[in-house]
């Protein structure tokens, strides 16, 4: 399902971009925790969170089910940059693991296309714990997402 000329037509790409930002921005849970898209690329996405105690969970790190909703998100945006305009993306599951606590400055989720088909799309995801420069890998995440083709994100 790779779009070659989506992909090498930076105008073209702009408007997926555009396309994805304005779904991200209808997110209520990323709104909620305070997410932002911080890069977007042909299927990429980085997405961050900056820790505050509403995100915690008893000993102070942001909460596991934070981490895996960022870094589900993150997968869930690449990929989306690799769907056809008329179609829409959701999860059907992720495999995540909590390598490390979620504790620093900041939260970084990427998230890469392995393999885009026209049903399925397979992603991969890493969420970094920053702190003064200084990068953690805290979980790493794989990903199935569904092409709900006819479905419209907007």
């Amino acid at each position: 399902m790779k779009h070659p000329d989506k992909d090498a037509d930076p105008e073209a790409f702009a408007a997926r971009a555009a396309h994805v930002r304005e779904s991200f921005s209808r997110q209520g849970a990323m709104g909620l925790i305070g997410a932002e898209i911080v890069e977007l690329r042909p299927g990429y996405c980085a997405l961050a969170v900056v820790p505050r105690p509403e995100l915690s969970q008893q000993h102070g790190y942001v909460h596991a089910g934070i981490v895996a909703a960022l870094v589900d998100s993150a997968g869930g945006y690449a990929g989306l940059t690799r769907f056809p305009d008329n179609a829409a993306v959701l999860s059907v599951e992720f495999k995540i693991n909590l390598l490390a606590p979620a504790k620093g400055d900041r939260l970084l989720a990427e998230g890469h296309v392995v393999k885009a088909g026209r049903s399925l799309v397979i992603t991969r995801g890493e969420v970094h714990a920053e702190t003064a420069g200084k990068r953690t890998l805290v979980a790493i995440m794989q990903q199935t997402l569904i092409v709900m083709h006819g479905k419209s994100e907007l």
